[in-house]
């Protein structure tokens, strides 16, 4: 059976996407991990070309035009976030499995330009757990906390545009059954 070469992971803010991505990375390293750029500051802790390629707007208007970014997007009203289209490129090239961890407005993009990919919705146990999760990033002043979940609103719904939903009950456990679905042949996505 041929492993899923692709997976896209969306999900709506605060879900533990980029926790959980970094939990695949360190469990399953054979595991190639898409880092997008974007033209938000680096959080407390965020390392540019491990977490996010920072990049001002300039460089992003340009990686644009030239049609580098396999999708972006704004997001939350503010920053820019996308893909860069040639590191995805080698590493399929190399059969290598492969995941890019995106927003909706993105794994909607990609479903259009690689509709073989498995796109996984990862969902919080619940909308308390969500807001939780939000707040004790603290990152976010009110304002933006507020816009945020009025966007992760909009996110949940979009749940059944997706293949498979992992529940982001504890992080190696989703971690884990990313990999293992990733492992499944391409007729077992509903499994």
């Amino acid at each position: 059976m041929t492993p899923t070469r692709l997976v896209v992971l969306a999900g709506p803010t605060a879900v533990g996407k980029g926790t959980v991505a970094a939990a695949v990375r360190e469990r399953h390293p054979d595991v190639w991990i898409s880092v997008s750029a974007t033209t938000r500051a680096p959080r407390p802790g965020e390392i540019d070309g491990v977490h996010y390629h920072f990049v001002d707007d300039a460089t992003f208007d340009r990686l644009v035009a030239d049609d580098e970014l396999l999708e972006w997007a704004v997001v939350h009203q503010r920053a820019r976030y996308g893909t860069p289209r040639g590191p995805v490129d080698v590493s399929l090239a190399a059969g290598r499995p492969s995941m890019l961890e995106i927003d909706l407005q993105g794994a909607r993009q990609v479903r259009r330009t690689m509709p073989d990919a498995v796109f996984v919705f990862l969902k919080p146990p619940s909308w308390d757990e969500l807001v939780r999760r939000l707040v004790g990033r603290g990152t976010e002043d009110d304002e933006e906390r507020a816009r945020r979940l009025d966007t992760a609103r909009d996110e949940l719904a979009a749940e059944s545009e997706f293949d498979v939903t992992i529940v982001n009950h504890e992080v190696h456990a989703a971690a884990d059954e990313l990999v293992a679905l990733m492992m499944l042949g391409p007729e077992r996505h509903d499994a």
